[in-house]
Formats: C-alpha cells, structure tokens, sequence
C-alpha cells in the first residue's frame, strides 16, 4: 500500500541545500502545472472519479488539492519573505477535499489556476535573493521552523507525488 500512497517515497532532505539543487526543484514546480496537465489529458470524468488508491482521493480530487495546496505555500512564501518567521495557518486539506469544489468541479479550473498561480510563484522565486531562502515560517502543528529552500524541495516533491499518483493509476488501469 505504502508504494500507492508514496509512489516516489517521501520527501527527505538534510543538510544545507545548493544553488544547484534549488534550481532543479525550482524547474520542478515552475513545470508542475503542465505536467499535470498532461497527467489528466483525455482522461473521462468517470476515470477523473477514480480513486488513485483504496481508501485514497479520486483523481479529481487530487488535482483541485494540489492548487488548495500550492496556494497555501505561495502565501507562506510571501508571509516568510515579508515578515520575521511569521506563524503560518495550516488547513485540514482533507476536509477541503471533501468540499463540492474539490469532488466535483471540473479540473481545467484548477489546472488554470495552477498556470497563473505558479507563473506568480517563479516570479517571486527567481527574484528571490540566495540569502532569502534561508527566511522561514513556523508551522504550529509540528512546531518546526521551516525554511524557504527545504520548502521549495518539498513542494517539487509535492507536484511529483502527486503526478504519480495520476500516472501510475493510469499505468495499472492502462489508460
């Protein structure tokens, strides 16, 4: 089950993070929304209602999180770069999952979204300054102090996990 629900492991990072590998986790989400797109392209809305493993979302249901999702990182980003470690304001993505949006509406309006939303974010990522990275939020549910360059790996993490579970239902359904 373990390989349905993390089809590419978790996200794990320790030590200090490269102009190098910001870049390549910063290509990662700037080609998220396409990527995406393509996960989804020409799939019927019954393959759309699909869930990606038992007991898991239905495909639908995953593309609209992962713009509930990257329009909660782009504000803590933006709070992070404005304010000192500001205390950031989880949600319960699994009640907005359950949201009539979430199960229902079409994905083309959160594929749209995604477009304009990351467009927004990369400006504001290739503008950012190296030292800037180093900037942090707090997340009260952990506690932990994170930081903006370890959050950029987490949310090129974010984007692939989640266009795997798109894609490798489709591998074993073969659509």
């Amino acid at each position: 089950m373990d390989e349905l629900r993390y089809p590419i492991g978790l996200f794990e990072h320790e030590g200090e993070i490269s102009r190098e590998q910001l870049q390549e986790w910063m290509a990662d989400i700037e080609s998220t929304p396409s990527r995406l797109r393509d996960a989804v392209a020409g799939l019927s809305d019954e393959q759309l209602d699909t869930p990606y493993r038992p007991g898991g979302w239905t495909l639908r249901q995953v593309v609209h999180h992962v713009a509930d999702s990257h329009m909660n990182s782009y504000t803590r980003f933006k709070l992070a770069l404005t304010e000192e470690e500001p205390t950031i304001r989880p949600y319960y993505e699994d009640r907005w999952a359950e949201l009539s949006d979430g199960k229902s509406a079409p994905v083309e309006l959160s594929l749209a979204l995604l477009d304009a939303l990351h467009s927004r974010w990369m400006i504001v990522l290739h503008d950012m300054q190296h030292e800037q990275f180093a900037r942090a939020f707090v997340h009260p549910e952990s506690g932990k102090t994170i930081r903006l360059d370890w959050n950029v790996g987490n949310y090129a993490w974010h984007g692939n996990h989640h266009i795997a579970h798109i894609s490798s239902l489709r591998a074993r359904r073969g659509w």
